[in-house]
């Protein structure tokens, strides 16, 4: 009996630890704590990619920065409309009839240095080379022409045209108007300034059917010109005039 307790509480001793070690978990070492929180890193940054290729549409999964888009079109940008009844001021002077020339040939002046009109036939007149068209070229075409024909009486003539005075760009206003006439136009105008120049239109003037006659080759357009619009603040019914038109108030 001596013996026999102590072995029976030693054996209940044993058996309670026994117990006690399988029931608590085992205190984790400090590689498992560093391997477990990698994986879980891992696993954190792999989800993205998993959720994307998962989605809808992204069967494969694309390595890489995604493509950039297309650039967008660069819109196109329309032509420019010029008005046709407008004097285009880009294009170079053509010499026309009645204007005033001042023609100098370089040492020898005063035989061969004038001033001289184009005639309403177009033409001038100049020492040695007589009658020379004039008419419908540049100032440039002209000295280059004269050049040309003094070029047989003189040796390497150095010639030069200036425009002294412009007097073909002109323009009719007839009818019932105050002060009607042929009007001198040194610059772009339009119908309503060549109307202001003649004074106005009268107490018996019919406001509604105006009309410009242009000539335009072998036939002459008539364009209408809506006084009362322009009257009222509509400037896209007020047209510029070109050389030889009349303007007809009934």
């Amino acid at each position: 009996m001596s013996f026999r307790l102590p072995l029976l509480l030693l054996s209940g001793m044993c058996v309670a630890s026994l117990a006690y070690a399988q029931a608590t978990p085992p205190t984790p070492s400090q590689a498992d704590v560093t391997a477990t929180t990698a994986a879980a890193a891992t696993a954190v940054t792999a989800t993205p990619a998993v959720e994307a290729a998962a989605a809808p549409g992204n069967s494969t999964p694309t390595a890489g920065p995604a493509a950039a888009p297309p650039p967008a079109p660069t819109p196109k940008t329309p032509p420019v409309v010029r008005n046709a009844s407008a004097v285009d001021m880009s294009k170079e002077y053509l010499i026309g009839p009645e204007d005033v020339l001042d023609i100098t040939v370089w040492k020898n002046c005063p035989d061969l240095c004038r001033t001289v009109p184009v005639r309403p036939d177009g033409k001038m007149s100049l020492p040695l080379v007589n009658d020379v068209q004039a008419a419908g070229l540049t100032p440039m075409d002209l000295r280059q022409h004269l050049t040309e024909q003094l070029s047989e009486y003189l040796p390497t003539p150095e010639v030069s045209v200036i425009v002294r005075e412009v007097h073909n760009f002109k323009v009719a206003v007839v009818g019932s108007v105050k002060m009607p006439g042929d009007y001198e136009i040194k610059s772009q105008a339009t119908v309503l300034e060549l109307l202001a120049r003649a004074q106005g239109l009268t107490e018996f003037a019919n406001r509604d059917r105006i009309v410009v006659l242009r000539q335009n080759g072998t036939k002459t357009d008539r364009i209408k010109f809506n006084y009362r619009k322009v009257a009222e603040g509509d400037d896209q019914d007020n047209f510029y005039v070109r050389a030889g038109d009349v303007i007809v108030v009934p």
